[in-house]
């Protein structure tokens, strides 16, 4: 295993993530999902996960810091990275922020767990002292109330004809932005018909 996971498979061309073809007139949103050492206070951030409207997926792994202690056995046991997966196969707190800017830069992304993912992010940027490049924001402003009362059943769907890890934050990522597409398209077709 190595810390960072550049994912080739686009989900415009695997089978695990086949997105619909048509999408005229339709903007897919960069989606970016964070994954943690646990939740509240001292939880720092483990693993980031990005894909862009073309649907290639980046992933990186993170080795905590000296004083990032934190450590929540049950969001183990939910994303199944251990503590020393991280410190033998993290990458360093800069080197994720600085690829990150990279791919990110001056777009804006979109998260379904804004937040919590602004401060793990936040924290990501703060301790590899650089300044964030990208605007996150929450995907459900995206979302109709029509795509809404879809959302979680096409969600369901997406995720069981997925073969990604749940909870890995680049499957994640493309679950959701797969979900968004999906639930946009069949509100549009309702709406032209």
């Amino acid at each position: 295993m190595t810390g960072r996971v550049a994912v080739s498979k686009s989900i415009y061309e695997s089978d695990l993530n086949q997105a619909p073809k048509e999408t005229a007139g339709l903007t897919i949103p960069i989606i970016i999902d964070v994954e943690a050492s646990g939740f509240g206070r001292g939880s720092y951030p483990i693993e980031v996960g990005t894909v862009n409207a073309q649907g290639d997926a980046h992933c990186s792994i993170i080795r905590p810091e000296p004083d990032w202690l934190h450590w929540d056995d049950k969001a183990e046991k939910l994303h199944g990275i251990s503590r020393q997966v991280l410190e033998e196969h993290g990458r360093a707190p800069i080197d994720v922020a600085r690829d990150l800017n990279q791919w990110l830069a001056g777009q804006v992304v979109y998260s379904d767990a804004w937040g919590n993912d602004i401060s793990w992010l936040g924290l990501l940027y703060e301790t590899a002292g650089i300044s964030q490049h990208f605007q996150l924001e929450s995907l459900r402003s995206l979302i109709s109330e029509e795509q809404m009362t879809i959302w979680h059943q096409i969600k369901e769907q997406v995720i069981k004809d997925s073969s990604c890890q749940r909870h890995r934050a680049s499957c994640d990522a493309l679950i959701l932005q797969k979900t968004y597409v999906i639930t946009a398209q069949i509100t549009q077709a309702k709406g032209a018909g």
